[in-house]
């Protein structure tokens, strides 16, 4: 049984983990954002996809580099998650993608093809056109990222949750962990059309009016995506983590670290959690609520009665998104 003592050493792992170390080097980025074009500053940064409007809705854009260790070790599965993690940012936003373009770096040709291989898989299983990009093949190293556009007639963002609002976790468990690493791949074994269909799921709730914040979880797991989203919505969150939807005799501390194909974070009025959870499940996608949003600008984990905070955002920027937050 976990103690308030193992509850607080846990969270300070949690804190500690490399994945959360990736997420802090984003507060370079904003620290150094100079908007220069016109119209730049209409555009919130911190959400997963910048937002640009466009007619009646919304271009969305995004971009993913990937580890350099991890295109050496896994170039398929690099090339299939480059399209993947930006399909989800785009769903994250409640918009459905368009194209994606790559810049590949490799050594050789061989070495890219296994890289190529990937990225064909998972544009063909989501149904998203590699439409053009940039190619070298005399690199010093393998590199690769992906960006890609989309289109959002209403969107989810990472900014709209408020005080009271329900958190609810969407997470696809119908996977396995790729190991040795901390990624939950349920996408590569399942059919297209059906990873299609649960992307939608977003753009409807967005469409429907039942949701207007959201966040993809990322490599930060779910406690730095939670502390991403509570600093750009300015608001705190409790998060109850015997709730979090997990695979059975998964360990706790691993899963809070994981990144999943199909994982979300969703603010949703107390009002409607009921029918966002009934979309996710019809599905068989799990959905359940995890936590409350707070006025108190703190990430806090709870177990059993207790709780331990993982990030003061009151006391310390965690991206420095907070900047760019609403007013």
């Amino acid at each position: 049984m976990m103690t308030s003592s193992s509850l607080e050493e846990l969270t300070a792992r949690l804190r500690s983990a490399r994945g959360i170390a990736h997420k802090l080097d984003i507060r370079h980025a904003h620290a150094g954002l100079r908007r220069t074009l016109p119209g730049a500053e209409a555009v919130r940064n911190g959400d997963d996809c910048a937002a640009l409007r466009d007619g009646d809705g919304y271009l969305l854009v995004a971009i993913e580099g990937l580890l350099e260790a991890f295109v050496a070790a896994e170039p398929w599965f690099a090339g299939y998650c480059a399209v993947m993690v930006n399909v989800s940012d785009i769903a994250a936003m409640g918009g459905r993608p368009i194209a994606v373009v790559d810049a590949l770096w490799c050594t050789s040709a061989d070495r890219a093809e296994p890289l190529w291989a990937g990225m064909k898989a998972a544009a063909a299983a989501y149904g998203v056109p590699i439409v053009g990009g940039h190619t070298n093949v005399r690199s010093a190293a393998d590199y690769l990222a992906v960006a890609i556009v989309g289109r959002a007639e209403r969107l989810l963002t990472s900014f709209d949750a408020a005080p009271g609002d329900v958190l609810l976790a969407a997470i696809d468990l119908r996977g396995a962990y790729v190991r040795p690493y901390e990624y939950w791949n349920a996408s590569t074994g399942a059919p297209g059309e059906r990873l299609r269909g649960d992307v939608a799921v977003l753009h409807d709730l967005a469409n429907d009016g039942l949701c207007v914040a959201a966040k993809d979880i990322s490599m930060g797991g779910l406690p730095g995506t939670a502390a991403m989203f509570g600093e750009c919505s300015r608001v705190g969150l409790t998060i109850d983590i015997d709730a979090v939807p997990r695979p059975p005799d998964t360990d706790i501390e691993r899963w809070l670290r994981t990144f999943p194909s199909f994982g979300f974070l969703l603010a949703v009025p107390p009002a409607s959690v009921d029918a966002v959870t009934a979309r996710f499940t019809a599905r068989d996608i799990a959905c359940a609520p995890v936590g409350i949003c707070t006025r108190e600008q703190r990430i806090v984990l709870e177990h059993g009665g207790e709780q331990a905070t993982f990030w003061d955002l009151a006391a310390a920027p965690f991206t420095g998104a907070l900047a760019h937050a609403r007013a």
